[in-house]
């Protein structure tokens, strides 16, 4: 039994007329600003499936507790104080690693369910599309409590998925200014919203079992602070424009709290020359 409403979301159907429906509506909304939002996406039985793995899971997140800039990097003392490379924010977060959801469970069960990934990228509207090659990354759950969330940031992979699971007692809210860095990387404009004052911030409000594509690699984007006992769980499924592509060393340590063999081997792997 699948975990996804497949009546409203007919992902293994892909020449009925709802299929070809949820792919031009996703469609329409990644056009205006790189984000779409497919509410309902999963069964209710699904939310509580996913939950209870997601919490069964939960002891093995990595805590990290540090200041970070949106690009994960050093301070750069060469550059204005103001910069955004040297703005850097209080960051209490934690990311259970994909190794922790086994190959048999409901989270994996909808990432390797047939249809899944064509649906995607279908959606998406991209020729090169490959899941993320990454054995700590391609499949975790972001587990956020009373803190500070996720700061202003920018992602490693272009294009990420993600399936609200549980949301906190208040905020935690997903914040985004689309595709701010289409065209380079538009520190000022980065600067603004850091500062507060830019208008191309977005805030969306997001409930257990909505599907997200977003296009993050561009797009800088937080999770606003929350407040309350309850964790925020977030299921986060990558893919990339290049196959093979892993996190670079610097940055799984980061996320994680571990580097793999792989890290080492694939580092500087990129299809672009963006910072992260």
């Amino acid at each position: 039994m699948s975990h996804i409403d497949l009546a409203r979301y007919p992902i293994h159907a892909p020449a009925s007329a709802d299929y070809e429906a949820a792919v031009s509506h996703a469609r329409a909304q990644l056009v205006a600003d790189g984000c779409a939002v497919l509410h309902g996406f999963l069964t209710a039985p699904g939310i509580a499936a996913i939950t209870a793995e997601a919490e069964a899971a939960a002891p093995f997140a990595h805590n990290s507790f540090s200041r970070t800039n949106p690009y994960f990097t050093e301070d750069d003392a060469t550059l204005p104080e103001s910069h955004p490379k040297r703005r850097f924010f209080e960051r209490s977060n934690a990311f259970i690693p994909a190794d922790n959801f086994a190959a048999s469970g409901p989270l994996r069960g909808i990432y390797d369910f047939p249809g899944f990934d064509r649906f995607i990228r279908e959606c998406l509207e991209e020729r090169n599309f490959h899941r993320y090659a990454d054995p700590l990354a391609d499949v975790i759950v972001n587990m956020a409590q009373a803190g500070n969330g996720f700061p202003w940031h920018f992602d490693t992979n272009n294009f990420t998925v993600t399936l609200a699971i549980q949301n906190a007692q208040s905020g935690g809210e997903f914040q985004y200014a689309p595709g701010i860095r289409e065209n380079g990387e538009n520190f000022t404009e980065v600067g603004r919203v850091l500062d507060g004052n830019s208008g191309r911030v977005t805030t969306l409000n997001l409930q257990p079992g909505d599907l997200q594509l977003f296009r993050g690699r561009n797009s800088l984007h937080r999770v606003a602070p929350l407040a309350g006992p309850t964790p925020r769980y977030v299921a986060i499924f990558s893919y990339v424009e290049e196959p093979g592509m892993v996190a670079s060393p610097e940055r799984c340590q980061q996320l994680y709290g571990r580097v793999l063999p792989i890290h080492y081997q694939r580092a500087g792997l990129r299809a672009d020359r963006l910072t992260d």
